[in-house]
């Protein structure tokens, strides 16, 4: 008998061949009662003998306790920011998590001190909804946002200046990403390309054209040679940043594309699609390697621990699940939510999940074993965004609401 994460491993011989089974016990808690589990789970177990009984008890205690431990810091609720007029958009940290901003409905974004939750300044000039939003990370220093307006806006994040207003686009601009040498912003729009602009001097580098619908989700590999596309054509681009060809088109999906992202080592791609599942690719070849199936509804985001060995997605089923990238199975359900969750991500230890859901709450679960660690309550409508800084220790949540919460 062994011990693993989220059940115990049964070890035994048949016909002279080593074997082993596993147990889940998704349903264990530090509350729970271990010598009834253990006896329900022996009903339908004959290799659970009476003679192991005690040491299977023993262990599912061990594993219960270990449970008890990592459920030590509850996240409260620290300050709600309520100044944008209209809703927000998204939420973003810089690296190290003292400073955020907030994209609104009412053409601005803010940028706050997350210690004191106070307003640090507001970013004026676009003429529509500021949609997407980003800083240079890890340097901080500057702030990208994408806007309705069909232009994307360079800011110094200290002085609040705009260094560029990039224009070219001749539809909304809806994602964007910088790369992580701080040298190019990519955005992506509803015009069907996405287009790359240098940040020093301010002048469109490349215009990538190929997606027949548009392009909701973009994100550069580490090195920053190579960047994705998603789009609503249902299929991701890969593309070489250098000079703005297309290397691959992953196809596969049966409807459009929601998200998609790169693992840290850039040896693999993810792809959330409406056509209810995910898939795993191979970021260099660009082959197929694994569809991850099991969400009723559209899968809404996926994201990577920052190992790249899981992969977690949110569905409008208004469930979450976590896949081992390397079997390629669902090792976790998150179940709990009673709306369709639109954000998932890690922290950036990988043993926490955060999940923003339409039912007016975000949820904290526990990446191996699928439990609910908390609740986060606080906003009046759906949250859309969610963030945990780079110590893992703070939280923000965007909301239909108006507001954004701080949770400690």
């Amino acid at each position: 008998l062994s011990l693993f994460l989220k059940g115990i491993i049964l070890e035994y011989v048949e016909g002279g061949e080593s074997k082993t089974r596993p147990i889940d016990l998704l349903d264990l808690r530090p509350d729970t009662d271990v010598t009834a589990l253990v006896e329900e789970i022996q009903k339908g177990e004959p290799l659970i003998t009476a003679s192991c009984m005690e040491h299977v008890v023993h262990l599912v205690r061990r594993l219960q306790q270990k449970l008890g431990e990592k459920e030590n810091h509850k996240f409260s609720l620290f300050k709600v920011l309520r100044t944008h007029i209209l809703p927000l958009t998204n939420v973003a940290f810089n690296k190290s998590g003292s400073r955020f901003i907030t994209g609104s409905y009412d053409r601005t974004c803010k940028l706050w001190d997350t210690a004191s939750g106070e307003e640090l300044r507001t970013l004026e000039g676009h003429k529509n909804v500021v949609y997407a939003i980003a800083f240079n990370n890890p340097y901080g220093d500057k702030i990208a946002t994408g806007s309705f307006d069909k232009t994307c806006k360079l800011w110094s994040t200290e002085t609040g200046k705009c260094y560029h207003t990039f224009r070219g686009h001749s539809a909304e601009i809806v994602c964007l990403s910088f790369n992580l040498q701080s040298t190019l912003v990519a955005t992506g729009s509803m015009d069907a390309t996405a287009k790359l602009w240098d940040i020093e001097k301010g002048e469109e580098v490349a215009t990538l054209r190929g997606h027949s619908a548009e392009i909701i989700a973009l994100s550069f590999n580490t090195p920053g040679d190579k960047i994705i596309t998603g789009s609503f054509d249902h299929t991701v681009a890969v593309w070489d940043v250098g000079t703005g060809r297309m290397l691959h088109t992953l196809i596969g999906h049966r409807a459009e594309i929601s998200s998609a992202q790169f693992n840290w080592d850039c040896s693999l791609i993810v792809t959330g699609s409406m056509d209810k599942t995910c898939m795993l690719w191979n970021a260099v070849t660009g082959t197929h390697l694994a569809t991850l199936t099991g969400h009723r509804h559209e899968v809404l985001d996926v994201c990577f621990d920052y190992t790249g060995q899981r992969v977690a997605t949110a569905s409008a089923d208004g469930s979450a699940r976590v896949y081992n990238a390397e079997a390629k199975k669902c090792i976790a359900k998150l179940e709990g939510h009673e709306g369709e969750i639109s954000k998932v991500c890690f922290n950036p230890k990988g043993n926490f999940i955060l999940t923003a859901s339409s039912d007016k709450t975000a949820r904290l679960w526990d990446a191996a074993t699928g439990h609910c660690l908390q609740i986060l309550e606080g906003h009046t409508d759906e949250i859309f965004s969610c963030a945990f800084n780079y110590k893992g220790d703070t939280i923000i949540t965007g909301s239909k609401d108006n507001s954004c919460c701080i949770w400690h």
